[in-house]
């Protein structure tokens, strides 16, 4: 039987060469040529992705390209304003072009190709064989976790390929060809042994295959999804969903008539009585053909799997649901092949009647040998003058042993690195947030200055934030502010640096009694040494451990202070010569206790 395959999205080429680099001078304020090869290779991966193989190396290029729009994202594309960048993208299903500024519309369509294609792989793969089979439910069940993803995550998209509608109705159909996979790995796996249970449990499954699809049907028929899907998709799916029906009485019908004993050749039976109107069933007392010994199992399973008639109407149908001797057995049997032949030509039918499905030769070819293989097996068993040839069969209830569950994208299994890792931590340096234009300070000690430092402290890491600075220091008459970021010692970018190497750097200046240059930029949007509103947040990109301030004379860093910080040098000659008190963890502190400038209950995110 044919899958269902989608094809991809189709998108136009991009430079984004002039915007990254003014956003980059502007925004940055640094060098936007250093970044040329970033950009390069950047726009190098998405020319890529626009075509990509149809195998598992074409979902890790796209996985690739998805993952780099997770940082580009926050590099270059501010809440409050455009940088003129459209993405435009061409419906899968309809070709109209979409156009959008949002990277969020453009993850959605990398998201609906990675789907896309895992259904060109699903449809590859060879499904004679069982590992060709798995393969292909892992591939189905990956694109409806996909597609399912896309529908739970993404909202008001301007194409129909990316309407819940059309979401909905594509998670349903691949989770339908994963079950249909399955159903035909167990009937390759049972082919050589099929016991009464094997036959039940596969009409059980079969039934299941069969309300997949039509679930499937009852979706793509509205009219948001069928005005713009192909016909041959909504054939299809009736097609499938008779198939699958005939298949499940088919066998029943198998297993019901395993139950009866060997005979080396056809008997003839007497004709019964005529059937009363409406149902039927027959007394085992008026027959003598044998009585049937049942396992439990197989009692337990045919009194479930035959649900109970509730319809009032003038359909007639067999209330045999457990045969209790040979007649009933051949009866019940005979009903379902009936049916299995009936629902068979019912699909041929809907073939004949969808002109682009007429070119499928596979699957007209497997339809008449499923038509044809009921329709011998009913023959054999033909009855003169039995009326209750007429009679239908139980319906079936479906059921399996065998939960699908979807899979979802894992983006954590194509990890990427951040291209313009070289602006700093991305939690901090992002087009949401703003900071002044880099300025430069020189701090010189003079030969009597060494033992009082720099007069400032540092916390945090990546990058280290300044947690406070002494009145009348070096530093405050450079410029520095608490709360300021070290972005430069000398000619090294620390913006990534941890808290211990900035201190060693400092310690090292002040040591060689060298002189110490700093490149300093001051946050606008908040103050990152004051923790947010929400105590329980952990965004920035702080260090959680980095609880500790260090002096930049590089005296005791390693020591901590009752509230876990280490005050400069001059703010220690301050305090030297307070009273000492005892250290007490239930004692109200009061005001004044605290030296000048100092931060306490500090919570570095």
């Amino acid at each position: 039987m044919p899958m269902i395959p989608l094809g991809l999205k189709e998108t136009k080429e991009i430079d984004f060469r002039d915007p990254f680099k003014d956003f980059i001078l502007e925004h940055y304020s640094e060098d936007s040529s250093l970044y040329d090869d970033a950009i390069t290779e950047f726009m190098d991966i998405r020319q890529a992705m626009r075509t990509p193989l149809r195998d598992n190396s074409g979902v890790s290029l796209l996985f690739d390209y998805y993952n780099q729009l997770y940082f580009v994202e926050r590099r270059f594309f501010p809440p409050d304003r455009s940088l003129g960048i459209y993405f435009e993208w061409y419906d899968s299903l309809t070709g109209v072009p979409s156009c959008q500024r949002t990277v969020a519309f453009e993850k959605a369509c990398v998201l609906f190709n990675i789907g896309a294609v895992y259904t060109q792989i699903g449809t590859r793969q060879d499904r004679k064989s069982s590992r060709g089979l798995d393969s292909a439910v892992d591939a189905f069940l990956r694109a409806a976790g996909t597609f399912q993803y896309i529908h739970e995550s993404f909202t008001n998209a301007p194409s129909m390929d990316l309407s819940p509608d059309m979401l909905d109705m594509l998670v349903q159909l691949m989770l339908a060809q994963a079950r249909e996979c399955l159903f035909e790995k167990l009937e390759l796996q049972s082919q050589d042994l099929r016991d009464v249970d094997v036959c039940l449990d596969l009409g059980q499954e079969a039934a299941q295959v069969a309300d997949a699809y039509s679930k499937v049907f009852g979706l793509i028929s509205v009219p948001s999804v069928k005005d713009y899907v192909a016909q041959s998709w909504v054939s299809l799916a009736m097609v499938k969903q008779e198939h699958y029906r005939a298949l499940s009485h088919y066998h029943v019908a198998c297993g019901l008539l395993s139950l009866l004993k060997k005979q080396s050749s056809p008997k003839k039976h007497p004709a019964p009585k005529p059937p009363t109107p409406k149902k039927i069933s027959v007394d085992a007392n008026d027959n003598n053909n044998g009585s049937l010994s049942l396992p439990n199992r197989t009692r337990d399973t045919l009194q479930y799997i035959h649900a109970p008639n509730v319809e009032d109407d003038a359909k007639l149908q067999i209330e045999i649901r457990v045969p209790k001797d040979e007649a009933e057995c051949r009866l019940l049997g005979r009903a379902h092949l009936r049916e299995a032949v009936l629902r068979h030509d019912e699909s041929q039918r809907l073939f004949r009647m969808c002109r682009e499905l007429r070119g499928k030769d596979s699957l007209i070819s497997e339809l008449r040998r499923a038509h044809r293989r009921a329709s011998e097996l009913y023959k054999s068993l033909e009855e003169d003058d039995d009326f209750r040839d007429m009679l239908d069969p139980p319906l079936i209830v479906a059921s399996t042993k065998f939960q699908l569950s979807l899979t979802p994208p894992d983006f954590a299994q194509f990890r990427v690195q951040d291209l313009f890792k070289s602006l700093g931590p991305v939690a901090i340096f992002s087009a949401k947030h703003h900071w002044t234009a880099p300025r430069t300070i020189q701090l010189v000690l003079q030969p009597g200055e060494k033992g009082d430092g720099f007069g400032f402290m540092v916390r945090g890491d990546a990058p280290v934030v300044v947690a406070g600075v002494d009145g009348g220091s070096l530093a405050e008459a450079a410029g520095m502010k608490q709360g300021d970021f070290i972005a430069a010692i000398g000619d090294e970018d620390v913006k990534w640096a941890v808290h211990e190497h900035v201190v060693q750097k400092i310690k090292e200046a002040k040591k060689n009694g060298s002189s110490l240059c700093l490149k300093l930029v001051t946050p606008m949007d908040r103050n990152y040494l004051k923790p947010r509103t929400s105590v329980t947040s952990n965004k920035g990109s702080f260090s959680p451990t980095s609880t500790t301030s260090s002096s930049s004379s590089g005296v005791s860093s390693g020591s901590h202070s009752p509230q876990g910080s280490v005050t400069s040098s001059r703010l220690a000659k301050q305090t030297s010569h307070q009273k000492k008190l005892t250290w007490n963890p239930f004692r109200n502190k009061a005001k004044g206790d605290e030296p000048n400038g100092y931060e306490g209950n500090v919570i570095l995110r």
